[in-house]
């Protein structure tokens, strides 16, 4: 049976749909956040913009309340970047991505082998038991350390209320053991793409998580998974039943903060961000991006908190229904700065 070829508009409705910006859900934080593959956290406050776009009645506490009680961990997880998972996620995500992220250490830092940052990273954990460490702390032993042994960031640290994540604890003992496979790690990491992106080919996989096409293929092969085709001919990978709205499913409004994940170069399949945009949105005089939001499932403009309100900056001209949803949606956003 010939593969069912998926528009550009059907890929960013699924899209949208599965990062929970159709609609609101009314679903504990830890759900969400393996519902949406996790949400990439370089500046504290972006967790909590991301679930307010994507939580019915979310409040900032909510989310800080979730980090002190565990249920939610932030760590440095895939790409090397900031992540807030679910505790039951963070195991195998963790252990999914361990190995190819030392591989990819050491292959960038000449300076150290694996056998000197291996044994720093066992004194680290025997110096760490019982205790927090701060980043300056840390800076005594090898960079890239992490990598081999699993550190997350304890709050108050890392929160809307004391932003610098500077303060860091063992996984093993914030979390609890950690005893997942690579196979499963790997595994977990493609279901959790697919559920939160797809469908997406291997590449796309593999630019999200940072394993190689060559690790992640024979994963796939033995996963259920169904098989489209894009408008282009690409193979993409699907997990089964999955939601595929229709192309003419409305988008609302929705406001995104600084690198979110759905604007990376692995989505590009989705045109959620035009690519006449993009050198806009992701440059090296601005390292952290900007928060932009949403109009008809595309980023249309950038936005600002400032003087405590939400000031948006469209990148085109706005039909005047859209401006009124957006300045609506802009003054909820303001009030939940405030």
């Amino acid at each position: 049976m010939a593969e069912r070829v998926l528009t550009t508009r059907e890929l960013n409705r699924a899209l949208l749909a599965r990062q929970l910006l159709l609609e609101r859900v009314s679903l504990p934080i830890p759900r969400v956040l393996e519902r949406i593959g996790g949400i990439q956290n370089q500046y504290a406050p972006n967790g909590y913009i991301r679930l307010w776009s994507s939580v019915e009645g979310f409040d900032r506490a909510d989310l800080t309340r979730a980090l002190e009680r565990r249920s939610v961990i932030q760590g440095t997880l895939m790409r090397e970047t900031i992540h807030l998972v679910s505790r039951r996620d963070y195991p195998l995500l963790a252990a999914g991505i361990q190995r190819s992220g030392q591989e990819w250490r050491l292959r960038v830092d000449k300076s150290t082998d694996d056998q000197e940052v291996a044994a720093a990273a066992r004194k680290l954990a025997r110096h760490l038991r019982g205790r927090t460490i701060s980043r300056k702390e840390l800076g005594a032993f090898p960079g890239g350390v992490g990598h081999w042994v699993n550190l997350v960031r304890v709050p108050p640290c890392g929160t809307w209320e004391q932003r610098g994540a500077h303060t860091y604890g063992l996984a093993s003992e914030w979390v609890g053991p950690l005893e997942a496979s690579e196979d499963d790690g790997i595994e977990h990491l493609a279901r959790r793409y697919l559920g939160a992106f797809g469908p997406a080919g291997p590449k796309d996989i593999a630019s999200w998580s940072k394993i190689s096409p060559k690790r992640l293929a024979p994963v796939l092969e033995r996963m259920q998974l169904r098989r489209f085709r894009d408008e282009a001919g690409t193979e993409l990978l699907d997990l089964p039943r999955a939601p595929l709205p229709d192309s003419g499913t409305p988008a609302p409004v929705r406001f995104l903060p600084t690198w979110d994940a759905t604007l990376l170069v692995h989505a590009r399949r989705t045109a959620i961000l035009p690519e006449e945009y993009r050198q806009r949105i992701f440059h090296t005089k601005a390292p952290h991006s900007f928060p932009t939001f949403l109009v008809d499932g595309q980023v249309a403009g950038t936005w600002r908190y400032e003087d405590g309100r939400v000031r948006v900056e469209p990148f085109g001209r706005l039909p005047r229904g859209v401006r009124a949803e957006l300045e609506g949606e802009a003054d909820r956003l303001a009030s939940f700065h405030a």
